[in-house]
């Protein structure tokens, strides 16, 4: 009766072991879907601002409409992920990491849902001289954005590869900021035929896609002390 009792309690203990397996991996796959959804944020936001630019009014429209899907995907499978981090036992040590983390990348989707809707709210007149610049600050910015979605799914699979990944966001943020100042050099220094309303309307569009590179650097910051905790 003894020995039964003590099969049957290593079987217990073996099922319990690969369910949670099951639900770890299952955590992991969502994380991945999540950062996979940015990706693909990203690119139709960099999408939409060049149509914008070039008044490719119809496809503008449907960048607004695949922004605003993605945003309600995304918010609903962050809130399954960090209801499950309270659940998986084996994260419990970085669950405070990791939750930091998506506060943070949520920042990121924030400001690519939120920018993109502000230039079909406000309308800005941005002169067409001003559309190369826009575009390499838009490109720099999600260059960022870029750079730290594979840091952060490399975190769960492989830390000690994030310092290499995350270092290239650095790089990008600063040409982002670089490009932003030169807009708003020439916009306040050289185009007098503007009104201020419109001087301060583009800095403030600039601002906005330049934080895009900041919310990313943000995220590179916490990837870089996560990963070295998850080593120690």
């Amino acid at each position: 009766m003894l020995v039964f009792s003590k099969i049957f309690y290593l079987c217990y203990i073996l099922v319990l072991k690969m369910f949670g397996k099951r639900k770890s991996n299952k955590l992991i796959e969502d994380i991945d879907r999540y950062f996979d959804l940015m990706d693909q944020a990203v690119l139709v936001f960099k999408d939409g601002v060049r149509n914008y630019l070039y008044s490719n009014n119809a496809d503008f429209t449907g960048n607004l409409k695949k922004m605003s899907e993605l945003e309600s995907e995304t918010e609903v499978l962050r809130r399954e992920i960090e209801n499950a981090l309270y659940t998986q036992t084996a994260l419990v040590r970085s669950r405070g990491d990791i939750m930091r983390l998506f506060e943070k990348t949520r920042n990121i989707t924030g400001i690519l849902y939120d920018s993109l809707f502000q230039f079909e709210i406000e309308t800005p007149f941005i002169p067409y001289e001003l559309n190369p610049e826009f575009m390499k600050l838009t490109e720099f910015s999600t260059l960022a954005v870029e750079a730290v979605v594979p840091a952060a799914k490399a975190y769960f699979k492989a830390p000690d590869t994030v310092p290499d990944k995350i270092s290239r966001a650095y790089f990008y943020e600063k040409e982002a900021v670089k490009y932003s100042q030169t807009i708003k050099r020439t916009v306040f220094h050289n185009m007098t035929s503007l009104k201020l309303s419109e001087k301060f309307h583009l800095r403030y569009f600039a601002l906005h896609i330049e934080n895009l590179s900041k919310a990313a650097e943000n995220v590179a910051d916490q990837l870089a002390v996560m990963a070295i905790r998850r080593t120690l």
